[in-house]
């Protein structure tokens, strides 16, 4: 891609991103959790039984930050903390309630997606479902840039 269209993709992805907190905001408007939160169960059902410091390098936030958004995501019963041997080392797992929590926001974005791919001239559906594997080659590309050598994403 040309500079011009790197710049172009980027600021439709933050766009995108943008469009989608709104709406999902707008369609569950009860939902009490931020999405700092939403995507931090999100990342922890994709990663069951994982430690802060892997979530932290996941979202690339500091791990203090994780530490803050685990320990209110506990008081709400959405996440449990277990740790083996060593106290030191915590491993973290969504309660049923984080489950249910996170199901329902997967459930809301595909909702919003549905609702507005429905909208799109059958040729753009197309397209845009033809470019799903290129979206995700460049997921794993972007995630590549972000882990540091030697560290698994």
């Amino acid at each position: 891609m040309t500079g011009t269209a790197d710049t172009e993709l980027a600021d439709v992805v933050a766009r995108l991103r943008r469009a989608m907190r709104r709406a999902a905001r707008a369609a569950d408007p009860g939902n009490p959790l931020s999405v700092a939160q939403l995507e931090l169960l999100s990342c922890l059902a994709e990663n069951p039984g994982a430690q802060p410091s892997r979530l932290a390098r996941v979202l690339n936030l500091a791990p203090n930050s994780v530490t803050t958004l685990v320990n209110g995501l506990r008081t709400r019963g959405l996440v449990t903390g277990t740790s083996g041997g060593d106290r030191r080392t915590v491993h973290l797992n969504l309660t049923a309630t984080g489950e249910d929590a996170v199901r329902r926001w997967q459930s809301a974005n595909a909702g919003i997606l549905g609702a507005a791919l429905a909208d799109l001239h059958p040729g753009w559906q197309h397209l845009l479902t033809a470019a799903l594997p290129a979206l995700r080659e460049l997921i794993d590309a972007i995630d590549r840039q972000a882990t540091p050598p030697g560290q698994a994403g």
